[in-house]
């Protein structure tokens, strides 16, 4: 094995950087996110986007919504995520820096999850995904739940 002059044998893997999400542009626009995520059910900002919306009306007040469909939301965004993530070269560890717009949608539907988790009471789950946004982006921890 060789090893390559001036290497730095502690650094861990590079940046995740997602593509653009055409669901971006969708929202931007003001299509509702339920009809974003029925025409790009891959899209996790679409599902975040979603989910973020049940959370306003659970917080104004409207009782057709519950954390539970919040978490649903969520659970859906975070795994359309994952599948995003790894065809991107994410090998299940390493930063997912918000700095980069795109990775945005996996990291609000994570924060969310880890929020909805707690709410219904899921500590185990709760403190799983606060653990993983912290390490994927301490920018987006401080933003979404600090």
């Amino acid at each position: 094995m060789s090893i390559t002059p001036g290497a730095d044998l502690m650094a861990g893997p590079p940046p995740t950087h997602l593509p653009v999400d055409p669901a971006a542009e969708l929202l931007a626009a003001g299509e509702a996110p339920a009809s974003v995520v029925r025409r790009l059910p891959a899209s996790p900002l679409a599902w975040a986007t979603l989910a973020e919306e049940a959370q306003r009306r659970l917080d104004g007040g409207d009782e057709s919504v519950d954390w539970v469909t919040i978490y649903a939301y969520a659970r859906v965004g975070y795994h359309r995520s994952l599948d995003m993530l790894r065809r991107s070269g994410w090998k299940g560890h390493g930063p997912v820096p918000w700095e980069h717009e795109p990775n945005r949608g996996f990291l609000r539907a994570l924060g969310l999850l880890a929020v909805a988790a707690r709410a219904i009471g899921e500590t185990d789950e709760w403190e799983r995904c606060a653990t993983f946004l912290r390490d994927s982006s301490p920018t987006a921890y401080d933003a979404l739940l600090g």
